[in-house]
């Protein structure tokens, strides 16, 4: 049966041939601004001047923020300056500064030349801050009330100024610039008296950070706290912004996708993946084969030195492959459960003794019950089924003797790396599946062969 599915693309493309631009205009009128973006991402990169410019203009702001920087870079060098001076007028601080950090240089002067002087003061102001830092991300459009405002006069400012705010649910009161409290709407709304001040219902503990907190450990309280916006101070605990709900999300979102590039044994990267070119891909995955290619020489050096023993007894080389990989998946599966513990706080550095002692019997229950599986498996699949006479108890025992063992060394070495890795400032996922199976291989190694020499070659 023929497949009729119509798309939103190709809906888009047949009305762009029609000439129906009125039509067009309808559609995209409904959709979500991501959904738009999302659409435009599909279509050719010829059409998307004529179908931005029939947007309306806040919605065509909001789709701007969405899109790919490709997109946005396209769309800019195609703006004329009022056009890109509309666009810049709706956008909010943070977002803007967002598109700054991608753009080439030529473009930044362009965007920056053509954004009001107040703007264009803010986005400098964000640019100061550490890459990645809390100051980074913020925006510095929020409602302050004065702490001897009424209710009603606090109302009214809302609506006068919250047109141009992010987020006008949460109002922080600031005396001197000096953040002192925060009151949301609903409190003002619900207050009993119009003439009530705002000290008076503000609630006064408020939970900040500073301009310099990384950015990981804001999406944290964000996650702790189930903030919608978190204010954010300078050292003299002066408001200087906040960071909203949707910018730590984006920071959740590109930490846990960084943690997973690189526990996968790549260099993160800022594009996605189809667009990647084939050479970024190279560029991100080369630096790591070469490094593990390099550091699995161990293990090679171990096997030659112990080739007498492999002389001596040929049946140990069948073993090898499977010890090797289950001590890399074991220590793997203890790096991957603490790096998320470590990245969600959960635990920290002086909780390693008992991460430890808690893997360590961790490791002993798993190490027995797969000795035993390999015992079995060894007598009745190598020895009796395949008919190999050269299997006897003697190298079972060695074999899952090793296993037990490499299984508890994986394990531990598995939590203490990452762990150490934190506390000396280094990312814990660089200790993730690679490196850590790399040196778990090369442990195996020797426990295997040194066994093999106590127990069958002496």
């Amino acid at each position: 049966m023929a497949d009729h599915t119509v798309t939103v693309e190709s809906t888009l493309e047949a009305l762009l041939v029609e000439k129906k631009y009125s039509t067009i205009r309808d559609i995209l009128s409904t959709m979500n601004p991501a959904d738009i973006a999302s659409v435009f991402d599909g279509l050719e990169e010829s059409r998307l001047p004529l179908l931005f410019r029939l947007l309306p203009k806040e919605l065509a702001a909001e789709t701007f923020v969405e899109m790919e920087p490709d997109a946005q870079e396209l769309l800019i060098r195609g703006f004329s300056d009022s056009e890109l001076r509309e666009v810049l007028d709706e956008l909010y601080v943070d977002d803007a500064v967002d598109i700054v950090e991608e753009m080439p240089a030529n473009v930044v002067r362009r965007i920056l030349s053509q954004a009001d002087p107040d703007m264009r003061k803010d986005i400098n102001e964000i640019l100061r801050y550490p890459e990645n830092s809390a100051g980074s991300i913020m925006t510095t459009e929020y409602v302050s009330l004065r702490p001897g405002m009424t209710v009603e006069e606090a109302i009214l400012r809302i609506r006068r100024t919250g047109v141009d705010k992010e987020t006008i649910y949460t109002c922080y009161v600031t005396k001197n610039r000096t953040l002192i409290g925060l009151v949301s709407v609903k409190d003002l709304l619900l207050a009993q008296d119009d003439d009530e001040t705002v000290d008076k219902i503000m609630e006064t503990n408020v939970i900040s950070v500073h301009t310099h907190t990384d950015q990981e450990e804001v999406a944290r309280m964000f996650s702790k706290y189930n903030f919608l916006a978190l204010p954010v101070v300078d050292t003299e605990n002066r408001m200087v912004g906040i960071v909203t709900f949707d910018d730590a999300m984006d920071v959740m979102e590109d930490e846990a996708t960084e943690d997973m590039e690189i526990m996968g044994g790549m260099t993160p990267s800022d594009k996605t993946y189809l667009r990647s070119s084939t050479f970024d891909l190279f560029k991100h995955r080369i630096p790591w084969l070469m490094l593990l290619m390099v550091s699995a020489t161990f293990t090679g050096l171990i096997i030659t030195h112990f080739e007498s023993a492999l002389a001596a007894q040929v049946a140990l080389t069948a073993f090898i492959p499977m010890l090797m990989d289950t001590g890399g998946n074991s220590g793997s599966q203890s790096s991957v459960t603490i790096i998320r513990a470590l990245s969600l706080g959960e635990i920290e550095f002086s909780d390693l003794p008992r991460v430890v002692w808690k893997e360590i019997r961790t490791a002993v229950l798993c190490g027995i019950s797969l000795a035993a599986a390999c015992f079995a498996k060894i007598m009745l699949v190598d020895r009796l089924m395949l008919g190999n006479e050269d299997v006897t108890c003697l190298v079972a025992l060695v074999v899952c003797a090793t296993m037990a063992l490499t299984v508890l060394v994986a394990k531990v070495i598995g939590c203490v790396l990452p762990m150490l890795a934190k506390k000396v400032g280094f990312d814990p996922a660089v200790m993730a599946s690679p490196f850590i199976t790399t040196i778990v291989d090369a442990l195996s190694l020797l426990i295997y062969f040194g066994i093999a020499s106590v127990l069958l070659l002496n």
